[in-house]
């Protein structure tokens, strides 16, 4: 795969085959519950709106594996109860081993809540998880990019409280607070500014700023 073909593909899955168990266990956890929250409107057991919440927490070192093997068992009891293929993606997601095989079953089951197998709606899903997992895993054609002189304070306030808050339109103001401490990497900063790009919980840059891996 080239660097063009990682940026045009328009599959998850398309990805994973060209870098297999890419990405850490935390960025791989932030995958999951990104493409499960496309379908949290879905999901109307609580135990599975928690099970999100629980494995992003896991995902940062704040919740024992003890207690995340608890809310895979709420999270199952839920989907049998309730059924379908939101819930479902929800117990993949929680997973005690976030491998590739529980990935690809997470993003199965977020397309096919939105419809029939290659139908027009999920691929447009499809896309979308691409483009999460090109957010939250960046540029592999280019890594070791970043420069800690960049992490200023009001940048490193700025990624906080954007991986917090979940409020992405604070990105190009990232971009703008990076550049003033002498960011000058356009891939870094075009991601920032770019109004099409989709940003969840993990976004590699914003990671980079944090010092997060």
């Amino acid at each position: 795969m080239t660097e063009e073909e990682w940026f045009a593909a328009t599959d998850p899955a398309v990805l994973f085959q060209r870098f297999p168990e890419a990405g850490t266990e935390r960025k791989r956890r932030l995958f999951a519950v990104a493409c499960c929250r496309l379908v949290s409107d879905w999901l109307v057991d609580r135990r599975s709106r928690d099970a999100l919440v629980a494995i992003e927490s896991f995902a940062d070192g704040n919740l024992p594996l003890r207690e995340l093997a608890r809310v895979e068992r709420r999270a199952s009891t839920a989907a049998r109860v309730i059924g379908g293929d939101p819930a479902e993606a929800v117990v993949c997601a929680v997973a005690e081993s976030i491998s590739d095989f529980w990935l690809t079953h997470v993003t199965d089951h977020v397309a096919r809540s939105f419809g029939e197998r290659d139908g027009p709606e999920w691929v447009d899903v499809r896309a979308t998880q691409a483009n999460i997992l090109r957010d939250l895993f960046g540029n592999p054609f280019r890594l070791g990019m970043f420069d800690t002189a960049w992490r200023s304070d009001t940048a490193v306030s700025l990624a906080k409280h954007i991986y917090e808050s979940r409020d992405y339109s604070a990105m190009p103001i990232l971009a703008d607070a990076l550049q003033d401490a002498g960011c000058d990497h356009d891939d870094i900063l075009n991601h920032c500014r770019n109004s099409e790009q989709v940003h969840v919980r993990g976004c590699w840059v914003v990671d980079l700023v944090l010092g997060k891996s």
